[in-house]
């Protein structure tokens, strides 16, 4: 392969690998070219502007045998590799040329965690200090990276990254039995919480540090629900991580999990719901609603369940309630419930009328609260514990 058909052919591999927000794909073709085509995603960044984002890899090339991935060590597949400088510079010209203004950039681990480390910060380093790239960057941290690594890295990327792959040790070992969930794995996203802490934000790119997340692999190694959401609020508690991705597993050829299902991707949009409730709304994990077996319930979305259980019959008064009270709701998230407390210092809210002007969903949230004292008029249907 020529260098555009080796950047084409890792970029176009990378859909596995979840990212920033992203929403949409378009496959672009190269200028130079009509036969070489590269899938840009629309995204954003972490401050939620709209970016182009390029998703690849530095290598393809993979020591390590996880038994889930398209790359693993001992897999017939055509491998692939860039040189630091060589990739910056094809990659500064599809910059320039306005096709992509942000970057994902990973690796296969060859040689060793420091030594794959290091290609990808030379590779950024090139980028932001020698080819002038002030795009955003979402840079990998590799497992067994080394903490002077760690550092450097959030010195040049707008959001780091390492994949947990499962929520403990033990899952851990039924998708990737050669990797240390915390030595390699979990440590490095502690050091990043370290340095954010220890060291002041304008040693970090555009002086403030970049935000972190990790990704789960979803269905893969027989975790429950309950043991993801558990390691994800620990994260978000205890090491501000901004998200946690969850990718659905979906079997790959000629790996030792071939012949494993599919995860559903109903589950994964329940657990992504749960997330947000843990991350933006305030719940705690003992409030979300899990089955007898650890799971949440894939016919009721999670803030749907919290209310049938604890608002249906002990409704929220809209011109009492507090903010905390006001987003459990279902149909009221965090901007609505600025609006209602905006709203009651002119006004007491007596219909749903008011509350369908200010932005609600009020045929989802008229059944947990009051107005005015009284519940509003509702259709019985929408009473249904079932509904969602």
């Amino acid at each position: 392969m020529d260098a555009l058909e080796r950047f084409c052919w890792l970029a176009n591999d990378m859909d596995w690998e979840a990212d920033d927000e992203r929403n949409a794909s378009t496959a672009i073709s190269l200028p130079s070219t009509k036969e070489k085509h590269l899938v840009i995603y629309s995204a954003q960044t972490p401050q939620g502007k709209p970016i182009r984002l390029l998703k690849t890899l530095l290598s393809s090339a993979c020591e390590r045998d996880c038994f889930y991935c398209p790359f693993r060590a001992g897999r017939d597949k055509a491998r692939a590799t860039f040189q630091p400088e060589e990739f910056a510079r094809l990659f500064i010209r599809l910059y320039q040329a306005g096709i992509a203004d942000g970057l994902f950039l990973s690796s296969g681990l060859a040689g060793g965690g420091r030594h794959t480390q290091d290609k990808l910060l030379d590779t950024a380093d090139i980028l932001r200090n020698r080819l002038g790239f002030r795009g955003y960057l979402h840079l990998k941290l590799m497992p067994g990276a080394e903490k002077d690594q760690v550092w450097r890295a959030m010195q040049l990327a707008d959001r780091v990254s390492i994949n947990l792959e499962a929520p403990n040790a033990e899952r851990l070992s039924r998708l990737a039995p050669h990797k240390g969930f915390f030595n390699e794995i979990l440590q490095p996203l502690q050091w990043v919480e370290q340095i954010r802490r220890s060291k002041p934000a304008v040693q970090g790119w555009q002086q403030r540090w970049p935000s972190s997340v990790t990704q789960f692999v979803l269905g893969a190694a027989a975790e429950t629900d309950r043991e993801i959401l558990q390691t994800t609020a620990w994260l978000f508690r205890s090491l501000r991580l901004s998200r946690a991705y969850y990718s659905p597993f979906r079997p790959v050829s000629d790996t030792p999990l071939e012949n494993h299902p599919p995860a559903d991707l109903l589950r994964q949009r329940r657990l992504y719901q749960a997330s947000f409730l843990l991350r933006d709304y305030g719940f705690r994990l003992s409030e979300l609603n899990f089955g007898a077996d650890e799971n949440l319930p894939l016919d009721v979305d999670p803030k749907k369940a919290y209310a049938d259980r604890h608002l249906l019959h002990t409704p929220v008064e809209i011109n009492r309630a507090s903010p905390e009270q006001l987003i459990r709701i279902p149909g009221i998230g965090q901007k609505a419930a600025g609006r209602i407390l905006q709203a009651r210092k002119e006004c007491r809210l007596s219909d749903l009328s008011q509350l369908k002007r200010l932005g609600i969903e009020t045929k989802r949230a008229a059944p947990y609260l009051l107005l005015n004292g009284r519940r509003p008029p509702i259709q019985l249907s929408l009473f249904n514990p079932l509904t969602h």
